[in-house]
């Protein structure tokens, strides 16, 4: 597996991207500004630490937990209420964690073929 080419994390961090820079043109709590600049930022960072390192299935996997986390956030900051922030939340977050779970297996199997048999 190449750096640089996955294009289900460069998906998931222009997701994270998005929901960070959305806080400037959408309704916002303060609570709502919060969880959405620190889980896109999370998933930004996870996603170049993807790009970065192919074949790391923990990476993935938090990637993936990042995106989930972002997708619940309306519920957890109770911003659900708040149009705006709350679709792009849902719809950012669902988009990321749905491409990074598809992403899993294929980062396993490289994984799996770079450790050294006994």
């Amino acid at each position: 597996m190449n750096r640089w080419t996955r294009w289900e994390d460069y998906v998931a961090g222009v997701c994270g991207l998005y929901a960070a820079v959305a806080v400037l043109w959408t309704a916002q709590t303060s609570t709502s500004t919060t969880l959405m600049v620190v889980f896109g930022l999370l998933l930004v960072v996870a996603a170049v630490l993807n790009l970065s390192m192919p074949g790391t299935p923990w990476l993935e996997y938090a990637q993936c937990a990042v995106g989930v986390l972002l997708f619940a956030s309306p519920w957890m900051g109770a911003y659900s209420d708040h149009t705006g922030a709350a679709w792009t939340s849902w719809i950012a977050g669902i988009v990321a964690a749905g491409v990074t779970a598809a992403a899993i297996r294929p980062a396993m199997e490289a994984h799996h073929r770079t450790i050294p048999s006994h």
